[in-house]
This record gives structure tokens, C-alpha cells and sequence, in this order.
């Protein structure tokens, strides 16, 4: 079993056709764009967005949970000390308006593929299942596992990873996908660290053997444009420079977003881009370069 934080049907997004994807838990690097902040932690976790609190007046429920040093009332809405949490999840069990909410659901891959098969009538125009996190590869054995029960139950497989993980799993993982989307960030290890407190060498190097290893197996590589870290020529330039001459792949750039900033201020953590904005028009002509591949 794995802990999944949301199952998306119906996307157009992320792969070919029409794709269920499925949000593993769990991530080894800390993007500082990161848009999904519930997703990087491997357990369970609380979020608490205020504004769905009904108040001590009418409710109080969580009050009567957890110790005073945890939660109070100002202004008839709880406040949380999220550092103190020990994410037991007894307060969003009860809390009535899901203002308190925890992040991850166990499954089991049979429970994941049989969601999955209920939305195959969709899956026509090449769609199937989209493994995403998170990270994905991060899950070893249950990621295989999925898709080797995907593929036995004729179900198209894709993976989106940010390449951060034993070769191994990847090169098993590749057995049985038919699309992988990869994150390719930054070419500069140094600036790749700074913004994802990891290396990208293992990241560049799982690349190369993929695409020496698995030819045939189309592969989307993906760059998100950020705000000083890579919105430069020279930095596009040369993640296209080293995607020269690589197999079967797709480029394609992804503009900066700010959409998580509320997900961190629901989970107690500040929002590590703070109030940075992507120039478009340089987003636009960025772009123009990386479409030579």
C-alpha cells in the first residue's frame, strides 16, 4: 500500500488522450516552486484552510480532541499550532466542515487499477493511467506494481518524474510504460541544488541510460520556466544542447505559477517563492528557442 494525495479523471494534460492519474505521496527533492506542498511528505499529514472553520459557536469539535497547546479560538476560528501537530488525523476525522483535512489516503494497487478501469470507456484516443507525485519513482516496488497491473488489465501507462531516483527503478519502471513525462530543470548543478536541495547529476545521468536503454519509449521532457533559476537563453540553450541527438523525445517549456501558495498557508509553511512573477514575454521567447527540438 502507498499513500495517494488526490486521483485526477478526466485529464487532458498529462500524457496522451484522456488519463486518470494517480498522486503518490512523497517526494526526495524540495522544489521551491513546488505546487503541490502536501505531496512532498511520505506520511499523512494535516491541512486547515480557515475560511471552511463554522467556529467554536456552532461546532468547537476539534476542541474537544485535541490538548489546549494545539488549537485555539480567536475570533470564533480555530487556529492551529501546525508545528506541534502530530498529524493523528483525530481532528479532520471529525471536523464536519472539512476545514481540517488530511492530506493522503491509503490504496492498494487492486483499489487503484479498478478506479482506473471504471474511466477505461475514455481511454479510446490513446488515454490510460498517468503515474505522478510526488515522486513517483520514489515507490519502488508499488509504482511496478501498478503498472504491471495496468498493462494486464490493457491499460496504457505513463509515468512524470523528476528522474531523482535509483536507475533501477527506472529502468524497470520503463518495462512497462508506453509515455514518460521528465522534468529536466537546469543544466547548472549548483543553481539546481540552491532551488531543489538536490543534485541533478543523478537526474542527467538516468536520462542518458533511459534513452540508450529504451530507445522506442517516447519520452516528454519538461522544463518549468522559474524566476531566476533557469529563465535565461543560456540556460534553455543548454538543457537543448543536451538534448541533442536523444531518442524518441518531445520538449516542451511550462510557465511559473504561484496556484500552491494557499496549500502551503493550509499546511503552516511559507510559501518559498514569495512574491516573485514570470515575465511572459520572456516565457514566450524562451519558448521560440526550445521548439529547434
Amino acid at each position: 500500500m502507498a499513500y495517494v494525495f488526490n486521483i485526477q479523471h478526466y485529464s487532458l494534460h498529462d500524457g496522451p488522450g484522456i488519463r486518470t492519474v494517480i498522486f503518490l505521496k512523497g517526494c526526495p527533492m524540495r522544489c521551491r516552486w513546488c505546487c503541490n506542498p502536501e505531496s512532498q511528505h511520505y506520511e499523512q499529514e494535516i491541512s486547515y484552510l480557515s475560511d471552511k472553520c463554522i467556529g467554536s459557536s456552532e461546532c468547537g469539535f476539534c476542541k474537544n480532541v485535541l490538548p489546549d497547546q494545539y488549537v485555539a479560538f480567536q475570533n470564533d476560528k480555530a487556529e492551529f499550532d501546525m508545528e506541534k501537530c502530530r498529524h493523528c488525523t483525530h481532528c479532520s476525522d471529525i471536523c464536519p466542515s472539512k476545514a481540517i483535512k488530511t492530506e493522503g489516503k491509503e490504496y492498494t494497487v487492486k483499489q487503484l487499477i479498478d478506479i482506473a478501469e471504471r474511466d477505461s470507456a475514455f481511454y479510446s484516443d490513446g488515454g490510460g493511467i498517468t503515474v505522478s507525485g510526488g515522486e513517483p519513482l520514489s515507490h519502488s516496488t508499488f509504482l511496478i506494481d501498478i503498472l504491471k497491473e495496468a498493462k494486464k488489465r490493457h491499460i496504457s501507462t505513463a509515468v512524470e518524474t523528476c528522474g531523482y531516483a535509483d536507475y533501477g527503478t527506472l529502468y524497470e519502471a520503463a518495462k512497462h510504460l508506453d509515455y514518460i513525462m521528465y522534468d529536466i530543470k537546469s543544466m547548472n548543478e549548483q543553481k539546481h541544488i540552491e532551488y531543489t536541495q538536490k543534485s541533478n547529476t543523478v537526474i542527467l545521468d538516468n536520462f542518458c541510460r533511459l534513452c540508450k536503454d529504451y530507445p522506442h519509449l517516447p519520452k516528454r521532457v519538461r522544463t518549468p520556466v522559474i524566476p531566476g533559476f533557469n529563465d535565461t537563453q543560456e540556460d534553455i540553450l543548454a538543457i537543448v544542447d543536451f538534448l541533442h541527438n536523444k531518442t524518441n523525445i518531445t520538449y516542451e517549456l511550462l510557465p511559473y505559477h504561484c496556484f500552491g501558495r494557499g496549500k502551503y498557508k493550509t499546511l503552516g509553511r511559507e510559501y518559498p517563492m514569495g512574491d516573485v512573477k514570470l515575465d511572459m514575454d520572456k516565457f514566450e521567447k524562451l519558448r521560440k528557442i526550445s521548439n529547434v527540438i
